[in-house]
């Protein structure tokens, strides 16, 4: 059947970015379950979808792609005129489409490799029996703050990532944040205040809400 279909594991941060670009555009589509556990998204007919071997995958009729932070991008502008606006209103205001693609670069190569590495000790590693390692969630608990201090001088100016309105920016935070909030390096985000209120806006939207069910 031709639709929207996300080929990944409703537990992946990467595959609930894309999840979530979906539910903010009040879109209809079908969640394949990939059983990373079992590696199936290192077997065919996965690797078919994305030769990397990592979830999700995504299909919209006879489009295939991968990459989640490039299909929220795709959801965003092939979806422009349904749900959220989540790119700037103006297409032709390139600063502020720079400004979001700043945004979206900071949280990939800055934000996301330490907040990752901390959901994975402290949420991930706990579903498969292991044990914390506590050196490991200083050191990136530490690079992480760091990141945090940018973003609580940016937030103090601006109520979003990218400025005044939510952008996809502000979405691809909103999984891994979504998981540290259920773990003590949640005072990392509620001891700076705008950083504080920022992560309460975005994680108390409907599609976030929507994911986490």
């Amino acid at each position: 059947m031709a639709g929207i279909k996300v080929f990944g594991h409703a537990a992946s941060t990467s595959t609930r970015k894309v999840l979530l670009a979906l539910y903010e555009k009040n879109l209809d589509f079908e969640l394949v379950h990939v059983d990373s556990l079992d590696g199936e998204h290192k077997k065919e007919p996965f690797l078919s979808r994305n030769p990397f071997g990592k979830v999700p995958a995504f299909e919209d009729g006879d489009l295939k792609m991968f990459e989640s932070r490039a299909i929220t991008l795709y959801i965003a502008l092939g979806y422009a005129d349904q749900g959220t606006n989540l790119v700037p209103a103006d297409p032709k205001n390139y600063a502020a489409y720079a400004t979001m693609a700043n945004g979206m670069e900071v949280e990939a190569h800055h934000f996301d490799p330490p907040a990752t590495k901390l959901a994975w000790e402290q949420v991930f590693k706990l579903m498969y029996g292991l044990t914390t390692d506590e050196e490991v969630v200083a050191e990136e608990e530490a690079k992480l703050a760091k990141v945090l201090d940018i973003y609580e001088g940016r937030l103090g100016a601006f109520k979003y990532c990218a400025g005044d309105t939510f952008t996809l920016t502000d979405l691809h935070h909103i999984p891994v944040i979504q998981y540290l909030l259920q773990t003590p390096s949640k005072k990392l985000f509620t001891e700076r205040p705008h950083l504080n209120a920022w992560v309460t806006d975005i994680t108390s939207r409907p599609a976030s809400l929507k994911v986490l069910q």
